[in-house]
């Protein structure tokens, strides 16, 4: 499982996506999550494949690289659609026993839930997959740059961003390296109930931490060591200029966000609804 969560990793290839300006793919991953929540229909997701589909080949990133980080939500996963399956009542009854009974609108809501919620995970993926963590920080420090007017550490907030991505895979890879450290020693860590289970992983989180806490102060001193002092005055070896292909992401995620808009307002109702 831990090397199931593939979140904050960055996955080098050459593609169209990877050269694109860490902004556009910032918000254009914002415009495609904002797509998954305003439409509800088998037209509008159908679309919202296409899209994804399109950009996970455009930008080289093997789909089981994506799909493995879904492992991680599957228990999350599994319990929104029994919780919407069994209680979002609506429509006709499909099925009925006893207290369980599951109609049109929660299968309806459940199977479009799920799809949301793995689209979301598998486009916010699939931006941190295509960008650098530094190229990340920039973009993030450029897009929320007119907040500084408002006093707003924005230069601190994006590298705070930053290193928590960073932190990301090496704690997991620091994990399972315990992990395996203590399997070695005789520690059964998945045999029992869950509370066995529970206590079994105290021997992990407690050098976890003190590892966590220890990278910590490592990089605290050497940024101090370094001089640093914030973003004020700073200067950027390779600082962020639009180029055409930019400009073509924007256009081609905006026709997509008002198409997906549109579908709602302009097609029949019994054209996109189950």
């Amino acid at each position: 499982m831990i090397r199931d969560i593939t979140i904050g990793q960055y996955y080098p290839a050459k593609s169209s996506i990877h050269r694109l300006d860490p902004r556009v793919k910032i918000v254009c991953t914002l415009l495609f999550l904002i797509s998954l929540f305003v439409q509800n229909s088998i037209l509008g997701y159908a679309i919202a494949t296409v899209f994804l589909a399109v950009v996970i080949k455009v930008s080289k990133v093997p789909l089981k690289f994506i799909v493995r980080g879904l492992k991680a939500i599957v228990i999350l996963l599994m319990f929104t659609v029994v919780m919407n399956l069994f209680l979002t009542k609506g429509g006709e009854e499909i099925f009925g026993f006893w207290i369980f009974h599951i109609s049109e609108q929660g299968l309806r809501t459940s199977v479009f839930m799920a799809v949301r919620l793995i689209y979301l995970i598998m486009g916010s993926s699939l931006m941190t997959f295509t960008t650098t963590p530094n190229s990340l920080t920039d973009g993030i420090e450029s897009l929320l740059h007119p907040l500084n007017r408002f006093h707003v550490p924005v230069h601190e907030v994006a590298m705070m961003m930053s290193i928590a991505l960073r932190f990301i895979p090496i704690l997991l890879e620091e994990t399972d390296k315990i992990m395996k450290a203590q399997i070695a020693r005789g520690a059964d860590l998945e045999s029992g109930n869950i509370i066995q289970k529970t206590k079994a992983m105290v021997p992990i989180l407690v050098p976890l931490f003190v590892s966590a806490f220890r990278r910590a102060n490592d990089l605290a001193m050497a940024m101090e060591a370094r001089c640093y002092c914030g973003g004020e005055g700073r200067t950027k070896m390779k600082p962020l200029i639009y180029k055409n292909r930019d400009y073509m992401a924007y256009t081609v995620t905006v026709v997509y966000l008002v198409l997906i808009i549109g579908i709602g307002r302009f097609v029949p109702f019994k054209l996109w609804i189950f």
